[in-house]
Parts: structure tokens; C-alpha cells; sequence
């Protein structure tokens, strides 16, 4: 009896036992979310550093003539802009900007997960031609890309996690030539073919014509791509905010007209192929030509 006890004592400590193996937790998709906090459009995800990045939108709506003009008394037309809906889930929200020429421009906007779309109505219900030619959102991507301070009272973008496409493929910043002369300087400005070369920023103009209207920067841990276009678009520009623009182009909108605009930003991982697959995105989305003025 003692042994048959023993015995069944030993196998069963003898026996393995096995921990149940942990459940895996569920890894959340990289997504992006739309807030409204004063003039900033916020972009917010938990993959990005800090987890958002700030838009001043709109920072100006612009009249031609610009390039050597003084920004506050001449380039300026003043706006208000109006949040028309935020629905609670952060996916959209809609704009409305009352521009100070008569111009209404309504601005939907939506996050998809690695993506944000910007569909924008330009309407003039006046009786006369409009003065605001071409219109700024400055986004800030300082906390994205990380920043040097070049000048003392100046703070870029770090220029070479930042680039452009030139002749097709993707050329990181500082471009050569680099333009360094203009009414206020720091920054750059690239200019399509199509529009005015009196018509743009007042910030060094860079002598060479980017391929198309999107621009970009690189991840301070080179993981991801940030980049932005607009169609039909007024000037790329890289500025002193730490910013990056593709600021998009209203032209003259005749009494009772109305225009559409279209802008993407992208946020998605680096492919670490020069730009390939964020180039084919931007043509599917602006046209095989990729998008430009045409």
C-alpha cells in the first residue's frame, strides 16, 4: 500500500508541467486620425514620432506678383475658416474658407490609414475676378524629420532627410544649385514651368523645375516617408517653420465659376527603393503624367 502511494506520488511529480502559452497581442495597423484644434489640422498616429503632426491650415491664401513683394501688405488676402463638421470617429472633417476677396473655398478632408485626402471646391459667387491666385497649407515636420539650426534666428528642416523629384527620380535636398538671393532668406522655392516665376514665395527660387508637385522628407529613424502634393500646384518650398509646402494653385476663377482641387499626403514606410513605390502611388492617384499642371 506504502509503495503503490510512493509511487504515484513520484510520477506524478515527475510529470512536466506545461505553462499555457501566452495569447500574442494583437498589434494595431498603423492608422491616421483628423483633429481641428485653431488653425492647425492636426494629423495624429501612434506610429509617428510624437504621435502627430501640426498643418497650419491654411497659413495664407496668396495674390500673384509675390516673389518680390512685401508678404504682408501686398501677397496676403485675408480669410476665415470655419469648421463645418468633425465627426466623433477622426476620420473627416470639413472646412469652409470665406477668403477675403469673395472667394468660398470648401475644403473635405479624410484619413485613410497611411494617406490623407484633401478635395477642395474654389466657388466665386461674386460679380468680379478674384485677387487670391494661389493658397499655403505649412506643414510642420520638424518633430518628423528632426531640425538643424543653420542660422541662429533660423531652424530648417534637416535638408538632407528632405527631397524632391527632379528629372523623375527623387533628389534629396540641398539641390545643386542651391539659391540663396531674395527679399527673405533663408529657404527655397521650386517653381513649375506653368506659373509665373513673379508668382511664388519670397524665398531664394531655385533655378531648376521639379518634375512634379510632390515633395517630401525622410523619418528621423528612417522608417517612414512623409510626403504632400497638391494638383494643380503653385510651388513646392521648403521653409524656416520646418516645414514643407506643395501649395496648391487657384488661378482666376471667373464670376459663378468653380474649380476642384485635389492634395494628398502620404505617410508610409520606407521602401528603401529611392522613391519607386511612393512615385507609382502619386501617379495612380494624379495621373500617369504624375499629376502636375497639365
Amino acid at each position: 500500500m506504502r509503495r503503490r502511494t510512493f509511487l504515484a506520488t513520484l510520477t506524478s511529480a515527475a510529470a512536466p508541467i506545461c505553462a499555457q502559452e501566452p495569447t500574442p497581442t494583437a498589434v494595431a495597423k498603423p492608422t491616421l486620425h483628423l483633429a481641428r484644434e485653431g488653425h492647425w489640422l492636426v494629423v495624429n498616429g501612434g506610429h509617428l514620432p510624437k504621435g502627430e503632426i501640426r498643418i497650419n491650415y491654411l497659413e495664407a491664401y496668396c495674390r500673384a506678383g509675390s516673389t518680390a513683394a512685401d508678404w504682408v501688405t501686398h501677397t496676403t488676402v485675408g480669410h476665415t475658416t470655419e469648421l463645418i463638421s468633425a465627426p466623433p470617429d477622426g476620420k473627416s472633417l470639413n472646412l469652409r474658407c470665406q477668403v477675403k476677396d469673395g472667394l468660398v473655398v470648401d475644403h473635405e478632408i479624410r484619413a485613410g490609414d497611411d494617406e490623407i485626402t484633401f478635395t477642395l471646391k474654389v466657388h466665386n459667387p461674386t460679380h468680379h475676378l478674384n485677387e487670391a491666385h494661389w493658397a499655403q497649407p505649412c506643414i510642420r515636420l520638424g518633430d518628423f524629420a528632426g531640425g538643424e539650426t543653420a542660422d541662429p534666428k533660423e531652424v530648417n528642416i534637416k535638408l538632407d532627410r528632405s527631397f524632391i523629384f527632379l528629372n523623375g527620380c527623387l533628389t534629396r535636398l540641398p539641390t545643386n544649385p542651391w539659391a540663396t538671393q531674395a527679399l527673405h532668406t533663408p529657404g527655397q522655392v521650386w517653381c513649375p514651368k506653368d506659373v509665373p516665376r513673379t508668382d511664388v514665395n519670397p524665398r531664394p527660387l531655385s533655378t531648376l523645375v521639379p518634375s512634379h508637385g510632390l515633395i517630401g522628407c525622410f523619418s528621423q529613424d528612417d522608417q517612414w516617408i512623409f510626403a504632400v502634393a497638391f494638383s494643380p500646384y503653385q510651388e513646392l518650398f521648403q521653409g524656416v517653420a520646418r516645414c514643407l509646402h506643395s501649395d496648391f494653385r487657384i488661378g482666376e476663377v471667373k464670376p459663378g465659376e468653380t474649380k476642384s482641387i485635389l492634395g494628398k499626403i502620404y505617410i508610409v514606410p520606407n521602401a528603401r527603393d529611392e522613391g519607386a513605390a511612393l512615385l507609382q502611388r502619386y501617379q495612380k492617384d494624379f495621373g500617369s503624367g504624375g499629376g502636375g499642371n497639365d
